[in-house]
């Protein structure tokens, strides 16, 4: 497990998946913004939801985010398009909707920065968010992370194009 000041990050449990499913999925105008493929309806249990639990992969990383004062299941977050080779990975990251505006997903940012830059040697972590989702990039700003630009109208989401802000941080920049 990797521990924050607010969270820790450990593997996904089976009970874990229901939960996010629900409160993170099924939310299609949530979902509709924080994934680049159409939302398409999935029954619970399914082998086709992004959240089941699968072996460990080279080229991402799944973690649960557990808030620490309460032990609970706070949501989710991504090391993905992990990059050998350059050094290069992305965050992600969603919280159930009980636990935003606590703070946590700067928390989140830093422990993810911890494992990309100490773990596994990466040199650079990108975050790629919606240019309204505010909460986002005052998270990635508040953990260390730089606006690089925006993606102008690149985002297809719920009927209309939308700008995308890439914000990001390099191994020397990360503050432990």
């Amino acid at each position: 497990m990797l521990h924050g000041a607010q969270i820790t990050l450990r593997a996904r449990h089976e009970g874990d998946v229901p939960v996010l499913q629900a409160e993170l999925y099924d939310d299609v105008a949530t979902r509709s913004r924080a994934d680049t493929r159409p939302w398409r309806p999935i029954p619970p249990g399914s082998a086709q939801s992004p959240y089941v639990v699968s072996g460990p992969s080279d080229d991402a990383a799944c973690f649960s985010v557990v808030e620490a004062a309460s032990g609970e299941l706070a949501g989710e977050a991504l090391l993905w398009g992990i990059d050998g080779h350059n050094r290069v990975g992305h965050v992600g990251i969603a919280l159930r909707p009980g636990y935003r505006g606590r703070g946590l997903a700067a928390d989140v940012l830093r422990v993810l920065g911890r494992y990309g830059f100490v773990v596994l040697g990466l040199h650079r972590l990108q975050v790629e968010t919606l240019a309204d989702n505010v909460p986002m990039v005052r998270a990635a700003l508040t953990a260390g992370f730089t606006v690089e630009g925006t993606l102008r109208r690149s985002a297809w989401v719920c009927g209309e194009f939308a700008d995308e802000v890439v914000l990001g941080q390099l191994a020397e920049e990360w503050h432990r």
